[in-house]
């Protein structure tokens, strides 16, 4: 049941993360929690551990860590288009 907490968690960071952003995740509800799962590793790595804990999340780093993947992969889609 955890495992399905995980996903649920991880996928509502990543779609919070790309609507504070007004960007869009490519893959979906597949690429917000990958998103959200990325972002809390990237988020852990940068700011610890801190905040409230929720299936093995510490939401405010993990939201942190979100917003900057998508920015980075927003960027990178960005530059695949101009290249094309």
């Amino acid at each position: 049941m955890s495992f399905i907490w995980f996903l649920i968690i991880g996928g509502i960071i990543g779609w919070l993360a790309g609507m504070i952003l007004g960007k869009d995740i490519p893959g979906g509800i597949i690429g917000n929690i990958i998103a959200g799962i990325i972002g809390a590793w990237i988020g852990g790595m940068l700011l610890g551990s801190w905040g409230p804990k929720i299936s093995d999340f510490y939401i405010i780093p993990a939201f942190v860590g979100a917003i900057i993947l998508v920015f980075i992969v927003s960027l990178i889609m960005k530059s695949m288009r101009k290249v094309s």
